[in-house]
Protein backbone atom coordinates (compact mmCIF):
# COMPACT_ATOMS: atom_id res chain seq x y z
CA UNK A 1 0.00 0.00 0.00
CA UNK A 2 1.46 3.25 -1.02
CA UNK A 3 1.75 6.22 1.29
CA UNK A 4 -0.95 8.50 -0.14
CA UNK A 5 -3.22 5.03 0.62
CA UNK A 6 -1.86 5.03 4.31
CA UNK A 7 -2.47 8.56 4.94
CA UNK A 8 -5.90 8.79 3.77
CA UNK A 9 -7.02 5.05 6.13
CA UNK A 10 -5.48 7.28 9.01
CA UNK A 11 -7.15 10.96 8.48
CA UNK A 12 -10.17 9.05 7.73
CA UNK A 13 -9.78 7.03 11.38
CA UNK A 14 -9.19 10.42 12.99
CA UNK A 15 -11.77 12.32 11.47
CA UNK A 16 -14.38 9.83 12.59
CA UNK A 17 -13.15 9.43 15.83
CA UNK A 18 -13.27 12.75 16.22
CA UNK A 19 -17.06 13.51 15.16
CA UNK A 20 -17.93 10.11 16.84
CA UNK A 21 -15.72 11.44 20.02
CA UNK A 22 -18.58 10.82 22.90
CA UNK A 23 -18.98 7.47 21.55
CA UNK A 24 -15.03 7.06 20.99
CA UNK A 25 -15.28 8.17 25.18
CA UNK A 26 -17.19 5.60 25.71
CA UNK A 27 -15.39 2.93 24.24
CA UNK A 28 -11.97 4.37 25.34
CA UNK A 29 -13.31 4.33 28.98
CA UNK A 30 -14.53 0.47 28.72
CA UNK A 31 -11.19 -0.67 27.15
CA UNK A 32 -9.61 1.27 30.43
CA UNK A 33 -12.39 -0.08 32.95
CA UNK A 34 -11.26 -3.64 31.74
CA UNK A 35 -8.28 -3.59 32.11
CA UNK A 36 -7.67 -1.30 35.33
CA UNK A 37 -9.87 -4.54 36.79
CA UNK A 38 -7.27 -6.71 34.81
CA UNK A 39 -4.56 -4.80 36.25
CA UNK A 40 -5.91 -4.78 39.70
CA UNK A 41 -6.56 -8.68 39.79
CA UNK A 42 -3.49 -9.67 38.60
CA UNK A 43 -1.38 -7.58 41.10
CA UNK A 44 -3.36 -9.50 43.96
CA UNK A 45 -2.67 -12.81 42.57
CA UNK A 46 0.99 -11.86 41.81
CA UNK A 47 1.13 -10.62 45.44
CA UNK A 48 -0.79 -13.17 47.27
CA UNK A 49 1.06 -16.03 45.49
CA UNK A 50 4.20 -14.51 46.26
CA UNK A 51 3.68 -14.25 49.72
CA UNK A 52 2.51 -17.84 49.75
CA UNK A 53 6.12 -18.37 48.04
CA UNK A 54 8.29 -16.22 50.26
CA UNK A 55 6.36 -18.21 53.21
CA UNK A 56 7.10 -21.71 51.91
CA UNK A 57 10.57 -20.67 51.12
CA UNK A 58 10.98 -18.87 54.83
CA UNK A 59 9.27 -20.83 57.20
CA UNK A 60 10.14 -24.34 56.20
CA UNK A 61 10.76 -24.84 59.61
CA UNK A 62 8.58 -26.23 62.34
CA UNK A 63 8.64 -25.36 65.93
CA UNK A 64 8.37 -28.27 68.43
CA UNK A 65 8.15 -26.66 71.88
CA UNK A 66 9.24 -29.23 74.69
CA UNK A 67 7.63 -29.67 77.87
CA UNK A 68 9.49 -28.04 81.18
CA UNK A 69 10.31 -30.74 83.44
CA UNK A 70 12.47 -32.74 81.18
CA UNK A 71 16.17 -33.57 81.48
CA UNK A 72 18.81 -32.33 79.40
CA UNK A 73 19.98 -35.79 78.29
CA UNK A 74 16.18 -36.73 77.02
CA UNK A 75 16.54 -33.20 75.26
CA UNK A 76 19.97 -34.06 73.39
CA UNK A 77 18.29 -37.46 73.12
CA UNK A 78 15.08 -35.76 71.22
CA UNK A 79 17.38 -34.01 69.44
CA UNK A 80 19.25 -36.82 67.65
CA UNK A 81 16.33 -39.06 67.12
CA UNK A 82 14.66 -35.58 65.00
CA UNK A 83 17.26 -35.72 62.95
CA UNK A 84 16.74 -39.25 61.39
CA UNK A 85 13.36 -38.47 60.76
CA UNK A 86 12.92 -38.88 56.90
CA UNK A 87 12.23 -35.52 55.38
CA UNK A 88 14.28 -33.47 58.16
CA UNK A 89 17.41 -31.63 56.91
CA UNK A 90 18.39 -30.24 59.75
CA UNK A 91 17.52 -29.52 63.79
CA UNK A 92 18.42 -26.57 65.74
CA UNK A 93 18.11 -26.08 69.91
CA UNK A 94 17.09 -23.30 71.36
CA UNK A 95 17.12 -22.34 74.89
CA UNK A 96 14.01 -21.14 76.49
CA UNK A 97 16.34 -18.05 77.87
CA UNK A 98 17.06 -17.21 74.45
CA UNK A 99 13.61 -17.66 72.90
CA UNK A 100 13.18 -14.70 75.21
CA UNK A 101 15.82 -12.27 74.83
CA UNK A 102 14.51 -13.02 71.14
CA UNK A 103 11.24 -11.75 71.75
CA UNK A 104 12.81 -8.45 73.51
CA UNK A 105 15.06 -7.53 70.60
CA UNK A 106 11.84 -8.11 68.55
CA UNK A 107 9.55 -5.59 70.73
CA UNK A 108 12.10 -3.11 70.71
CA UNK A 109 11.27 -0.36 72.93
CA UNK A 110 8.63 -2.14 74.15
CA UNK A 111 10.66 -4.83 75.38
CA UNK A 112 10.68 -3.17 79.22
CA UNK A 113 6.79 -4.59 79.05
CA UNK A 114 8.70 -8.07 79.41
CA UNK A 115 11.26 -7.35 82.83
CA UNK A 116 8.76 -7.95 85.08
CA UNK A 117 7.94 -11.69 84.47
CA UNK A 118 9.12 -13.30 87.55
CA UNK A 119 9.24 -16.58 85.46
CA UNK A 120 10.24 -17.29 81.37
CA UNK A 121 6.91 -18.79 79.99
CA UNK A 122 8.44 -19.57 76.94
CA UNK A 123 9.38 -23.89 76.31
CA UNK A 124 12.53 -24.93 75.20
CA UNK A 125 12.22 -25.46 71.47
CA UNK A 126 14.02 -27.17 68.57
CA UNK A 127 13.33 -26.27 65.56
CA UNK A 128 13.24 -28.60 62.57
CA UNK A 129 13.85 -27.52 58.98
CA UNK A 130 12.65 -29.92 56.19
CA UNK A 131 14.19 -30.97 53.45
CA UNK A 132 10.47 -30.44 51.54
CA UNK A 133 7.47 -28.60 53.02
CA UNK A 134 6.07 -31.33 50.77
CA UNK A 135 7.23 -33.46 53.45
CA UNK A 136 5.37 -31.49 56.31
CA UNK A 137 2.34 -33.63 57.43
CA UNK A 138 4.95 -36.95 57.81
CA UNK A 139 7.31 -35.08 59.90
CA UNK A 140 4.63 -33.41 61.89
CA UNK A 141 2.85 -36.77 62.62
CA UNK A 142 5.67 -38.66 63.73
CA UNK A 143 7.44 -35.41 66.17
CA UNK A 144 4.07 -35.28 67.91
CA UNK A 145 4.54 -38.89 68.81
CA UNK A 146 7.50 -38.36 70.69
CA UNK A 147 6.78 -38.08 74.48
CA UNK A 148 8.26 -34.70 76.07
CA UNK A 149 6.98 -32.74 73.15
CA UNK A 150 3.93 -29.92 74.40
CA UNK A 151 2.99 -28.88 70.96
CA UNK A 152 4.22 -28.85 67.31
CA UNK A 153 3.55 -25.85 65.33
CA UNK A 154 3.71 -24.87 61.60
CA UNK A 155 2.77 -22.53 58.91
CA UNK A 156 1.13 -25.00 56.42
CA UNK A 157 -2.58 -23.57 57.20
CA UNK A 158 -1.60 -19.94 56.83
CA UNK A 159 0.26 -20.89 53.25
CA UNK A 160 -3.10 -23.22 51.76
CA UNK A 161 -4.93 -19.81 53.16
CA UNK A 162 -3.57 -17.78 51.01
CA UNK A 163 -3.17 -20.32 47.92
CA UNK A 164 -6.93 -20.59 48.55
CA UNK A 165 -7.40 -16.35 48.71
CA UNK A 166 -5.67 -16.00 45.11
CA UNK A 167 -7.60 -18.97 43.71
CA UNK A 168 -10.89 -17.32 44.78
CA UNK A 169 -9.76 -13.85 43.54
CA UNK A 170 -8.33 -15.32 40.03
CA UNK A 171 -12.32 -16.93 39.10
CA UNK A 172 -13.87 -13.31 40.63
CA UNK A 173 -11.44 -11.86 38.61
CA UNK A 174 -11.76 -13.69 35.57
CA UNK A 175 -15.38 -13.59 35.53
CA UNK A 176 -15.38 -9.59 36.01
CA UNK A 177 -13.07 -9.48 32.95
CA UNK A 178 -15.02 -11.33 30.93
CA UNK A 179 -17.99 -9.80 31.18
CA UNK A 180 -16.19 -5.91 30.65
CA UNK A 181 -14.50 -7.39 27.58
CA UNK A 182 -17.86 -8.20 25.53
CA UNK A 183 -19.16 -4.46 26.85
CA UNK A 184 -16.06 -3.00 25.39
CA UNK A 185 -16.38 -4.85 22.27
CA UNK A 186 -20.13 -4.30 21.87
CA UNK A 187 -19.58 -0.50 22.77
CA UNK A 188 -16.70 -0.26 20.02
CA UNK A 189 -18.61 -2.33 17.76
CA UNK A 190 -21.45 -0.02 17.82
CA UNK A 191 -18.94 3.47 17.45
CA UNK A 192 -17.59 1.95 14.68
CA UNK A 193 -21.12 0.95 13.07
CA UNK A 194 -22.07 4.53 13.37
CA UNK A 195 -19.43 5.95 11.64
CA UNK A 196 -20.45 3.28 9.01
CA UNK A 197 -23.77 4.37 8.67
CA UNK A 198 -22.56 7.80 8.54
CA UNK A 199 -20.58 7.11 5.70
CA UNK A 200 -22.79 4.54 3.63
CA UNK A 201 -23.44 6.33 0.80
CA UNK A 202 -19.33 7.29 0.58
CA UNK A 203 -18.66 3.71 1.10
CA UNK A 204 -21.18 2.62 -1.84
CA UNK A 205 -19.53 4.58 -4.32
CA UNK A 206 -15.91 3.57 -3.07
CA UNK A 207 -16.89 0.36 -3.82
CA UNK A 208 -18.60 1.68 -7.54
CA UNK A 209 -15.17 2.53 -8.20
CA UNK A 210 -12.97 -0.04 -7.43
CA UNK A 211 -11.79 0.28 -4.27
CA UNK A 212 -10.23 -2.54 -2.93
CA UNK A 213 -11.85 -4.37 0.41
CA UNK A 214 -8.39 -3.47 2.51
CA UNK A 215 -8.68 0.27 1.64
CA UNK A 216 -12.70 0.70 2.47
CA UNK A 217 -11.95 -1.73 5.68
CA UNK A 218 -8.81 0.35 6.57
CA UNK A 219 -9.94 3.64 8.62
CA UNK A 220 -12.74 1.46 10.26
CA UNK A 221 -10.20 -1.13 11.42
CA UNK A 222 -7.75 1.69 12.35
CA UNK A 223 -9.92 3.80 14.46
CA UNK A 224 -10.92 0.51 16.77
CA UNK A 225 -6.91 0.08 16.81
CA UNK A 226 -6.64 3.49 18.08
CA UNK A 227 -9.23 3.48 20.67
CA UNK A 228 -8.26 0.23 22.09
CA UNK A 229 -4.57 1.49 21.94
CA UNK A 230 -5.81 4.43 23.63
CA UNK A 231 -7.62 2.69 26.54
CA UNK A 232 -4.71 0.77 27.18
CA UNK A 233 -2.28 3.55 27.77
CA UNK A 234 -4.81 5.19 30.07
CA UNK A 235 -5.22 1.66 32.21
CA UNK A 236 -1.20 1.45 32.31
CA UNK A 237 -0.96 5.44 33.42
CA UNK A 238 -3.36 4.57 36.12
CA UNK A 239 -2.69 1.06 37.32
CA UNK A 240 1.51 2.18 37.43
CA UNK A 241 0.89 5.19 39.51
CA UNK A 242 -2.24 4.09 41.48
CA UNK A 243 -0.14 0.98 42.93
CA UNK A 244 2.76 2.81 43.45
CA UNK A 245 0.58 5.58 45.35
CA UNK A 246 -0.93 2.77 47.69
CA UNK A 247 2.63 1.43 48.73
CA UNK A 248 4.02 4.36 49.29
CA UNK A 249 0.92 5.32 51.48
CA UNK A 250 0.94 2.34 53.19
CA UNK A 251 4.58 2.19 54.03
CA UNK A 252 4.04 5.80 55.37
CA UNK A 253 1.27 4.80 57.57
CA UNK A 254 2.25 1.76 58.62
CA UNK A 255 6.09 1.58 58.71
CA UNK A 256 6.21 -0.66 61.59
CA UNK A 257 3.80 -3.59 59.59
CA UNK A 258 5.74 -3.01 56.23
CA UNK A 259 9.10 -3.45 57.45
CA UNK A 260 8.37 -6.57 57.95
CA UNK A 261 6.35 -8.08 54.96
CA UNK A 262 8.47 -5.61 52.59
CA UNK A 263 10.40 -8.56 50.60
CA UNK A 264 6.95 -10.04 50.18
CA UNK A 265 5.22 -7.17 47.99
CA UNK A 266 5.76 -7.09 44.44
CA UNK A 267 7.21 -3.66 43.34
CA UNK A 268 6.25 -1.68 40.24
CA UNK A 269 8.93 -1.88 38.54
CA UNK A 270 8.69 -6.07 38.60
CA UNK A 271 5.45 -5.65 36.83
CA UNK A 272 5.25 -2.99 34.62
CA UNK A 273 6.83 -4.00 31.27
CA UNK A 274 4.61 -7.31 31.75
CA UNK A 275 0.93 -5.29 32.34
CA UNK A 276 2.19 -3.03 29.31
CA UNK A 277 2.82 -6.27 27.07
CA UNK A 278 -0.80 -7.39 28.42
CA UNK A 279 -2.33 -4.43 28.17
CA UNK A 280 -1.28 -3.33 24.46
CA UNK A 281 -2.47 -6.91 23.27
CA UNK A 282 -5.60 -6.67 24.84
CA UNK A 283 -7.11 -2.94 24.51
CA UNK A 284 -5.58 -3.82 20.35
CA UNK A 285 -7.55 -7.07 20.29
CA UNK A 286 -10.79 -5.35 21.90
CA UNK A 287 -10.55 -2.68 19.14
CA UNK A 288 -9.75 -5.44 16.09
CA UNK A 289 -12.74 -7.42 17.57
CA UNK A 290 -15.18 -4.73 17.65
CA UNK A 291 -14.33 -3.56 14.47
CA UNK A 292 -14.70 -7.15 13.15
CA UNK A 293 -18.14 -7.87 14.43
CA UNK A 294 -19.11 -4.07 13.34
CA UNK A 295 -18.02 -4.52 9.82
CA UNK A 296 -19.27 -8.08 9.40
CA UNK A 297 -22.69 -7.00 10.07
CA UNK A 298 -22.87 -3.79 9.13
CA UNK A 299 -20.57 -3.44 5.81
CA UNK A 300 -20.74 -6.17 2.82
CA UNK A 301 -17.65 -5.99 0.91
Amino acid sequence: MNPKKIKYIFKQALKSMWRNRMMGLASVGSVTAVLIILGFVLIVVLNVNNVALVTKETFDEIAVYLDDDISEDQIKEMGDSFKEIDGVLGVAFQTKDYALDKLKEDWGKDAFLLEGLRVNPLPNTYIVQLKDVSMSEQVISKLETFEGVEDVQYYKDAVNSLIKIADFVKRLGAGLIIMLLLISIFIISNTIKITVLNRHKEIELMQYIGATNGYVRGPFMIEGILLGLIGSLVAILIISLGYNYIINYLAGRYVALLSGISGYMVGVEMILNDLIIIFLTIGIGIGILGSLVSLKKFLSV
